[in-house]
């Protein structure tokens, strides 16, 4: 693909700006993002199907996540991710069945990934206060580039005005494939830790610009201590800190995260700091989220904002990020299941 920025009298300059814009987020970021790295969310844990399938069906017997992510918004062609996530669990606790839906999409050129995923978790408890769950996903997946709002050196004419379409070549085809994902938590009251293994058959994505979708790596763990817990009038309330740590490799990517959590019933504020140095890694750009969510019965929202830091600032924004959880537990059911000891601890992860 050949551009030429041919300046002349009357020349739409702010359509190609925007072209060129987005382009240069082309270079810089879709060839990280669809070669080397999975979108994520700031809130991770509020997002949680795209965490780790273990998570599927844990914390309720059934609920849905919305979330909307838009990254560099002060930039030509900020990128903007879309997630929808349901899961439910049935009667004995042990099965749990989610549906995962998210979408990528890149400024002006169109760049869009979509991806559909079916989910499936176990739950097991090991010991009065050790449990398991174990989850798998297959995942749909759907990657295009649009070049209708772009505009070439040869549409243009000798007194700038657009002629017709570019007859520049299109390089990329859309791409379609599968992925096969698992994942495994192992939690008690206080701590947690988990692993998920991600495009395990490292799907073909049809170019030679990408190749193939390599495998995703992500662990994540932490702990917390309670100040104080109490449930009055079956409402639960509690004080208590939260330290959390996260690493993902994929490919020859490699991103480690730790947050501090604080949770004061019904608020949770949260500091997260992307960017910690690696051994034998390139020193990666510095992010600090800030996330501040509530929590009532049955329903959660959640916002946060990234910062970037240090000298790699390229002024773009950060990223602005807002979750809407609702989720509903049988309180019959779990009244039941107290009586005869089946229920199943709640994760101590944070909500956001």
């Amino acid at each position: 693909m050949r551009l030429q920025p041919l300046v002349r009298p009357g020349f739409p300059g702010r359509r190609l700006a925007a072209g060129l814009g987005t382009v240069f987020l082309l270079m810089l970021g879709v060839r990280e993002q669809a070669q080397a790295q999975d979108l994520y969310f700031s809130q991770s844990y509020a997002t949680r199907l795209h965490l780790n399938p273990a998570f599927t069906g844990l914390q309720h017997d059934y609920g849905v996540s919305l979330a909307y992510r838009e990254q560099f918004p002060s930039l030509a062609g900020s990128f903007q991710t879309t997630h929808l996530g349901a899961d439910y669990r049935f009667e004995k606790q042990r099965n749990a069945v989610g549906l995962l839906v998210n979408m990528d999409r890149l400024g002006a050129v169109g760049y869009t990934r979509l991806e559909a995923a079916a989910l499936y978790a176990y739950h097991a408890r090991l010991s009065n206060d050790i449990y398991l769950s174990a989850g798998a996903q297959a995942t749909y997946g759907s990657q295009r580039i649009s070049y209708s709002n772009l505009v070439f050196g040869d549409q243009l004419s000798d007194d700038g005005l657009l002629t017709g379409p570019s007859a520049e070549p299109v390089p990329f085809d859309p791409v379609h494939y599968l992925s096969v994902g698992v994942g495994g938590l192992l939690y008690n009251r206080q701590s947690w830790a988990g692993l998920a293994l991600y495009h395990l058959n490292q799907p073909d994505l049809g170019n030679q610009t990408q190749g193939r979708l390599p495998m995703r790596a992500t662990f994540t763990g932490g702990v917390k201590h309670f100040f104080s817990e109490s449930t009055v009038k079956q409402t639960y309330r509690e004080i208590s800190v939260s330290p959390t740590v996260s690493y993902t490799r994929q490919g020859a990517s490699q991103r480690a995260e730790a947050g501090l959590y604080g949770t004061v019933t019904p608020i949770t504020m949260g500091l997260l700091y992307r960017g910690i140095p690696l051994p034998g890694a390139p020193r990666p750009a510095s992010v600090l989220a800030i996330v501040a969510g509530v929590q009532l019965p049955g329903f959660r929202v959640g916002y946060s904002h990234d910062v970037e830091l240090g000298s790699r600032n390229l002024g773009a924004g950060g990223a602005h990020e807002i979750v809407l959880v609702l989720e509903q537990v049988d309180r019959l059911a779990a009244a039941r299941r107290r009586i005869s000891r089946k229920n199943y601890r709640l994760l101590p992860c944070p909500a956001f």
